[in-house]
């Protein structure tokens, strides 16, 4: 048993309860089993008593939408577009092997643990032919780093000879990346209460896949119960190119293909009318917001307040590492809200509704509100214990602002089902400096092989 107390406590249940000074009591199960104002009425003297004395307790966050292999490709193509970046890195991309995948998403999924990210999804979509399989790279990067883990097995179909915006060179045949994707569930899919690893299917976008995949891949996912996932709407020019190929805008093109519904969840949804946000809304299809990504990309910003004022569930992506380098999931409340602001102006989100995007908003995405995303008795205790008595917080007397307004906090705890992840700061789990080290050795050897396709994204 774990009990945090004399800590600040902002549940982001239903009702938004937060209590100034309040406890987190965490059982041997890995739930949470009480909670409330002031010290815990538990008198077990086995139990581990954590003092959350200047900190605040939330629950861990929810990364909605991330591609961990870019890890190793960060700091390329930084003054591209979303598709002249794609173009750039996409030859890199195809020198990929599984020991750069694992390198890559510890090194990732590390840095969301200091995040305070709990859970995460990736998006993987890019298997050269003949290499051994990536998704169980990163699996195994999520086992050792100690977080729950979603990640989609991606697909692209879709290759240039064919009008797609991918090399033909990497991407699947159809029925292959069918295949695989099936493969994938029967392998690793836990549909278990509690589990620590459930697949998603999740063919890449409008420009990388056939109308066919994205229709099979839908009944796929149906058939066996699991959630499905996209980009879309995205930029200007996938609206462009959703028009000129199919006669229609994005959402319109995956509302013919199956792809509205409560078990979707879509990346980005930047370009939305207001006849798109009704869709969204009506169908019960979740959006994940990726503030920094879109502002890197200059993909242009989301209308998250529009999409919460339709009831349309909406999380928090870091997105791709090289898109976002930062790759901190913590600091993309800030840049959710600054966004919004920047858009709607200084009403149109607030920090709390800001701090939802970042938990019960994921959760939503990921099919998992039930058990993770608030601090609940009998949820998951999946617990960020945010330290704010240093001096980059002083003086911001709401605890929520100082989190969401403030610079990053450093972590006091991470619990993952109970378990300590990130303890006073430093990954518990595994060495961040094993982790440093082989990330940049991936690194380097990924764009030495990838020459002269390296230097040009370096350019």
């Amino acid at each position: 048993m774990i009990i945090i107390e004399n800590c600040a406590v902002a549940t982001v249940d239903d009702d938004r309860t937060e209590h100034r000074s309040g406890h987190v009591v965490i059982g041997d199960d890995g739930r949470i089993t009480a909670l409330g104002p002031g010290p815990a009425a538990v008198g077990d003297r086995t139990a581990t008593r954590v003092d959350g004395t200047g900190c605040l307790a939330t629950p861990g966050l929810v990364n909605a939408h991330h591609h961990l292999y870019q890890w190793v490709t960060r700091g390329l193509a930084q003054d591209a577009d979303l598709f002249g970046w794609l173009t750039t890195l996409y030859p890199v991309w195809a020198r990929l092997d599984t020991e750069a995948v694992y390198a890559a998403a510890a090194a990732g999924l590390g840095w969301l643990a200091l995040s305070g990210c709990t859970t995460s999804t990736d998006h993987h979509y890019v298997f050269p032919p003949g290499r051994d399989d990536p998704l169980a790279a990163e699996i195994e990067a999520a086992r050792l780093v100690g977080l729950r883990f979603q990640p989609c097995r991606g697909s692209m179909d879709l290759g240039r000879s064919a009008g797609g915006l991918p090399p033909d060179a990497l991407v699947e045949k159809t029925e292959a990346a069918l295949l695989a994707t099936e493969a994938a569930l029967d392998r690793y899919h836990d549909p278990s209460p509690g589990s620590m690893l459930r697949i998603s299917v999740a063919p890449c976008s409008p420009f990388s896949v056939s109308p066919t995949l994205m229709r099979e891949a839908a009944a796929l996912a149906r058939r066996r119960g699991v959630r499905l996932h996209t980009h879309l709407a995205e930029t200007a020019e996938e609206e462009e190119y959703c028009r000129h190929t199919h006669g229609c805008t994005p959402v319109e093109y995956a509302e013919r293909l199956g792809w509205l519904g409560d078990d979707v969840w879509l990346a980005h949804g930047v370009h939305l009318d207001d006849r798109a946000l009704a869709r969204l809304a009506e169908t019960g299809t979740a959006v994940a917001h990726c503030p920094s990504s879109n502002a890197r990309l200059g993909a242009g910003i989301a209308r998250v307040p529009d999409l919460l004022a339709r009831g349309v569930p909406v999380g928090l992506g870091v997105d791709g590492a090289a898109s976002q380098e930062a790759g901190q999931l913590g600091a993309e409340l800030r840049q959710a809200l600054y966004a919004a602001r920047l858009r709607g102006g200084p009403t149109a989100l607030n920090v709390r509704q800001a701090l939802a995007l970042g938990t019960i908003g994921g959760a939503r995405c990921l099919g998992r509100a039930d058990e993770i995303g608030s601090l609940e008795v009998g949820k998951l205790a999946d617990v960020a214990l945010w330290r704010l008595d240093g001096l980059g917080h002083a003086g911001i007397d709401d605890p929520v602002a100082a989190l969401v307004l403030g610079p990053p906090a450093p972590l006091a705890l991470l619990l993952v089902g109970g378990r300590v992840v990130v303890a006073e700061g430093e990954l518990r789990t595994t060495d961040a400096a094993r982790l440093t080290a082989a990330a940049l050795r991936a690194h380097r050897r990924l764009l030495a092989r990838a020459e002269p396709a390296g230097r040009r994204a370096v350019a």
